[in-house]
């Protein structure tokens, strides 16, 4: 897939675009990248994302966000996007008339525009989808997807993760929530209890869910592996910063420098405080049987 970084760069040719934040990549998004390729497909032309980084609400509410950029167009290669043009949503952005918007859009050669019907831009959120009819005749409009009764958003993913609710995030995403990483140092307090654990490093702002869960591990060289992670601050040892810590089953070796991804397939328990580390090894062997039987 190409990326590029603002509409004036890629060639000047015609395009279907789709427009929004994407955050998550859940599975309203993934209909409307559907009718995307659909729309695409019927006239023979690139479908194109029009994306934010960081998405909108990030920077005008202060919300943690579901994907990183690179999580973000990872996502959307697997989708079978063809391009995708992430801007950097800045306060300076986000100050634009909407007009200014528009002529951005122009510049992508729009046969026709995909959007969700919440979609609004510009300056106090300005334009709509009139507006949009403005570059294109053909625009599309994408009512919000429900799945057993509920509204499938960003913002429900995000409350299920606060709730350590990662079975939740996942009916909406459509997949396991995942987090990519590099492994640095720790203070190695696990392997002296029989657990040693990598600790991953997530760029700041990423939502991440409090708890102990079940995971599948991933590699930058192709390796994967079940294991076990935890998501807080440790007030067993003292702990005061939140830390994500992964104990991979079956594995030896070094993975400090490397990123992983690990998605989050079932919550186990919330954190707890135990009176020693002999409490914590007990419960950590219990955690480690029950995670086996989530994945197996």
């Amino acid at each position: 897939m190409k990326t590029y970084v603002a509409p004036d760069q890629r060639p000047d040719t015609d395009t279907v675009v789709a427009i929004g934040s994407f955050d998550g990549v859940h599975l309203g998004h993934q209909a409307l990248l559907a009718q995307l390729k659909a729309k695409a497909r019927e006239y023979r032309v690139p479908s194109v994302v029009y994306t934010f980084d960081p998405p909108t609400k990030v920077l005008t509410k202060g919300v943690e966000y579901l994907s990183t950029l690179p999580e973000k167009l990872d996502l959307l290669t697997v989708y079978g996007i063809d391009e995708t043009v992430a801007v950097p949503f800045t306060p300076e952005f986000a100050a634009r008339d909407k007009s200014a918007f528009l002529d951005d859009l122009r510049l992508l050669r729009p046969r026709a525009v995909v959007v969700g019907e919440d979609f609004y831009f510009g300056k106090a959120r300005a334009g709509g989808v009139d507006d949009l009819r403005d570059v294109t005749r053909d625009v599309m409009v994408v009512p919000i997807h429900g799945v057993s009764g509920e509204d499938i958003k960003s913002t429900r993913v995000r409350e299920y993760l606060r709730e350590g609710d990662v079975t939740g995030a996942a009916r909406l995403l459509g997949r396991p929530y995942a987090a990519q990483g590099v492994v640095v140092q720790g203070d190695q307090l696990g392997r002296t209890i029989g657990y040693p654990t990598a600790n991953i490093r997530v760029p700041e702002g990423k939502a991440l869910p409090r708890g102990v869960f079940a995971v599948r591990v991933a590699d930058d060289r192709g390796g994967s592996w079940g294991g076990m992670a935890n998501i807080g601050v440790r007030p067993t040892v003292g702990g005061e910063e939140r830390r994500f810590e992964v104990n991979l089953f079956d594995f030896a070796g070094d993975l400090y420098g490397q990123e992983l991804q690990v998605q989050f397939v079932a919550r186990l328990r919330g954190e707890q405080r135990f009176s020693g580390l002999d409490e914590l090894q007990a419960q950590l062997a219990r955690d480690a049987e029950e995670a086996r039987a989530a994945l197996a």
